[in-house]
């Protein structure tokens, strides 16, 4: 009954397979490999567009950090959701890597920017005002912090405002799998169909050993070659990237990828449909992914820990559990049969 987190979960099966393959005999270094090229190509015809370079790190704060410092100059700042895990959970990497860049930060609810509340912001700036930071880039998550999702017309709503002010647009995918078996939209649809300019795909959730991609699309592809050199000094360019990319290519052969991530949501809906009907406990956001955030009474949540379930206390009030491509229908059930008898 592990629901601390899908990180927690082990790597797939099939990804420990291509990680042998690919350590059959020698291959070029520092992504001139075949396993990196045939990622290339892969993502290509995964996302409908030949507009698209591609850069495997082995983190999402890698990711989101070193794409973030690609549109956001020193002296510049990032809009974000005030949950944001560039905000929350990232230990001012963003701003490291950036040389200073600023966040700033935005309300709500469930996770989600309103247009509404961007469009405010927007309008409220003066990039000519000599005290004031001005922003050079939004960045959205997908899901949100929060468990929730953006649909594609609401990006799309938040990247023409953003676009319109000279703003480029970042997209936190670590759990972008679970938006899209949410959805039912193309990678396409959710990501530079719908303005994106970067995108942090994030695999590690979903499958992977450590696995990110750095996904430029259109006009930003002109910024590889500051991604490869940031990733350089930065230390996240490993000679033997072909591991990376073999990770990827597991997950993404036969859309293997959103079959596990559809497998975590699904278990996640179980979940909180069990949890919602226990007397004391309310959800505190919509389910819309693999997360399930909720408020429980004490002496609930000590029963359930004292059982062996793992789970954690979040910082905004009550409680986080997160289902994986390996979460098992018998832990949920476990875990179900012993909490209605402590409701009772």
């Amino acid at each position: 009954m592990d629901f601390s987190s899908d990180t927690s979960a082990p790597a797939h099966p099939k990804v420990l397979e291509a990680l042998a393959r690919a350590n059959a005999g020698n291959a070029p270094s520092y992504g001139a490999d075949p396993e990196t090229a045939a990622l290339e190509a892969r993502l290509k015809t995964l996302f409908e567009t030949e507009a698209l370079s591609v850069w495997p790190v082995a983190s999402g704060t890698a990711a989101n950090a070193l794409a973030l410092a690609c549109f956001c100059p020193p002296t510049s700042a990032v809009l974000c959701h005030r949950e944001a895990h560039i905000e929350r959970d990232e230990r001012g990497a963003p701003e490291f890597f950036t040389g200073g860049g600023k966040l700033r930060l935005l309300d709500g609810p469930d996770g989600r920017i309103p247009a509404e509340t961007l469009a405010a912001e927007l309008a409220g700036m003066d990039p000519s005002f000599v005290h004031e930071t001005p922003p050079a880039l939004l960045s959205l998550t997908n899901l949100t912090e929060c468990g929730t999702v953006y649909s594609a017309s609401e990006i799309s709503a938040l990247s023409r405002l953003a676009h319109a002010s000279g703003l480029s647009v970042h997209l936190d995918g670590a759990r972008f799998g679970n938006a899209l078996a949410r959805l039912g939209a193309s990678p396409a649809e959710l990501s530079w169909k719908a303005g994106v300019d970067v995108l942090s795909f994030g695999l590690t959730k979903t499958g992977a050993i450590g696995c990110e991609l750095i996904i430029l699309f259109g006009e930003a592809t002109a910024r590889f070659a500051e991604l490869q050199a940031r990733a350089k000094r930065a230390g996240h360019m490993p000679a033997k990237l072909r591991y990376l990319s073999a990770q990827a290519n597991a997950l993404l052969e036969g859309g293997l990828w959103l079959e596990l991530a559809g497998h975590a949501n699904a278990q996640a809906t179980r979940l909180a449909a069990g949890l919602a009907g226990l007397p004391g406990a309310q959800l505190r956001h919509p389910v819309e992914g693999n997360e399930v955030f909720v408020t429980l009474p004490d002496s609930m949540a000590r029963t359930l820990s004292d059982a062996g379930a793992k789970f954690y206390p979040w910082p905004e009030g009550g409680y986080r559990f997160v289902c994986s491509w390996a979460t098992p229908d018998a832990a949920v059930e476990q875990f179900l049969s012993i909490v209605y008898p402590a409701s009772r």
